[in-house]
């Protein structure tokens, strides 16, 4: 009893040296109101101390009276998210635009996006660079996630792409992928016999891989999903799953019987709500989710009442990267009246099945397509409106912040490391000035911006994007 009691006495004299002197923090945010990512409660008056790149310590005022900060941050009356994650961007247009996608990292930074998964492109050499300087703190950029080249059939319309036609390339394929430890597996159909499609999925599961993909108009969605694709790129593929009668529309396709604007037809002719959320029930049940990539979609879809050349984000790009709009612009428009009613009247199907979508289960998980090629889809910028398309579309503000901030790393199994503010979680952190909660706007009013180490205020970020308007200007 006597050494217990010891122990004890040891223990409050501790506690009482602990209150009595002052705990020191790399950086110190005081009075925040934290914003729980899954209630979405807000928590008031909470002291956050970081030390090096984590959530060291989180208290009331009362209980953090000494607490000291190399750098401090008063965040009263402010509201602290974890920072937001763009699961679907592109860094690309050959060698001559090295720099000008090198230069759209700042941009990510600048609207709060502290990370992206880098979706395949023809400069990933560059990028894996990017992703590994991010990392030590030597480039300013959110921290990258990237799939290297991505896997396609031989003679591809998309360029640096891994072309495969047989077993032997999709292993040799995947041996050069583990060399250069990418982060996931992204691949497309544009020339892959689905089949190989489907091996390419299994393989790349079985090396422990996430997968990522478009999905050839051959297989159905499910086939997909059971063969281990994690992601289903754009929302458009969900549409088709929605089919009462997929399964035959597609067997008479393959079988000749039909062509394939016939069967695209009868399959948007035959979307029934109850067998579409019958089918996500079972994508969720195999841990597949769904990027919906719908700002793209809805600026092509009504180019004709908008051609965005007056976008003030225009300033912030090269003029290469600007260039590769072209064929896309070019393309849309030439459209006929019919064909213009067409994609508007398909863009509003899309986006009315979010609903359903979150009804089934299956994550919604936030990308933009923003990079090279993709029209008007302006890095960092293009984030806050996908999440405002979700909440016009059904989602509530909290749902579509879960959206990035939960289901971007929950995708890669890293939730130990983001998703919340809590203690231990990486100190990628937003301030914001209002409350994301009660409106989905509020991500874009960016008080402070904390990645890791380093604390950016209003003024910087503005001054990343001023300083690439300097440099095009």
């Amino acid at each position: 009893m006597k050494k217990i009691g010891l122990f004890l006495l040891g223990s409050l004299l501790l506690t009482a040296c602990e209150n009595d002197s002052k705990i020191q923090f790399d950086i110190l945010i005081k009075n925040a109101n934290i914003v729980d990512t899954g209630s979405g409660n807000i928590i008031e008056g909470q002291h956050i101390g970081i030390k090096k790149d984590t959530i060291a310590r989180i208290a009331p005022y009362d209980a953090a009276e000494n607490w000291m900060g190399t750098q401090t941050v008063d965040a009263k009356d402010k509201y602290v998210i974890p920072g937001l994650w763009d699961m679907h961007v592109h860094f690309g247009g050959g060698d001559t635009l090295i720099t000008e996608n090198k230069n759209l990292l700042p941009l990510y930074i600048a609207n709060g996006v502290t990370t992206v998964r880098d979706c395949a492109a023809d400069i990933s050499p560059e990028v894996l660079k990017w992703k590994e300087q991010v990392g030590m703190g030597t480039l300013l950029g959110p921290s990258i996630l990237t799939a290297g080249p991505k896997l396609e059939g031989k003679n591809s319309i998309w360029p640096g792409d891994l072309e495969i036609e047989d077993e032997p390339e999709l292993l040799r394929a995947l041996d050069s992928l583990d060399k250069l430890q990418v982060d996931f597996v992204k691949i497309t159909d544009n020339a892959l016999d689905p089949q190989l499609f489907l091996k390419s999925i299994k393989e790349a599961t079985k090396r422990g891989y996430k997968t990522s993909g478009h999905i050839p108009f051959e297989l159905t969605i499910n086939e997909a999903s059971e063969a281990g694709q994690r992601t289903v790129e754009h929302m458009g593929y969900m549409l088709k799953a929605g089919s009462s009668q997929e399964a035959e529309i597609i067997d008479r396709f393959k079988k000749g019987g039909i062509d394939r604007e016939t069967a695209q037809i009868q399959l948007d002719q035959t979307f029934d709500g109850d067998a579409a959320i019958a089918k996500y029930r079972k994508l969720a049940d195999n841990g597949t989710a769904v990027v919906p990539t719908f700002i793209g979609s809805k600026i092509i879809s009504y180019l004709e009442q908008d051609d965005h050349l007056s976008d003030p984000e225009l300033k912030y790009l090269g003029p290469g990267l600007i260039k590769t709009y072209d064929w896309r612009i070019e393309r849309a428009n030439k459209a006929t009246q019919e064909e213009i009613e067409a994609r508007h009247d398909r863009y509003r199907k899309t986006v009315d099945l979010l609903p359903l979508v979150r009804e089934s289960g299956m994550d919604i998980i936030a990308g933009t397509d923003a990079g090279f090629l993709n029209s008007y889809i302006y890095p960092g910028f293009a984030l806050h409106d996908e999440l405002q398309i979700f909440v016009d579309g059904g989602l509530t503000p909290l749902q579509a912040l879960q959206t990035s901030v939960i289901n971007g790393p929950k995708y890669f199994d890293l939730l130990d490391y983001y998703g919340s503010v809590e203690e231990g979680k990486v100190a990628d952190l937003l301030i914001l000035e209002r409350n994301p909660i009660k409106d989905i706007g509020a991500t874009k009013t960016i008080h402070t911006l904390i990645k890791k180490t380093k604390v950016y205020n209003k003024g910087q970020l503005n001054q990343l994007l001023e300083e690439m308007a300097q440099m095009y200007r």
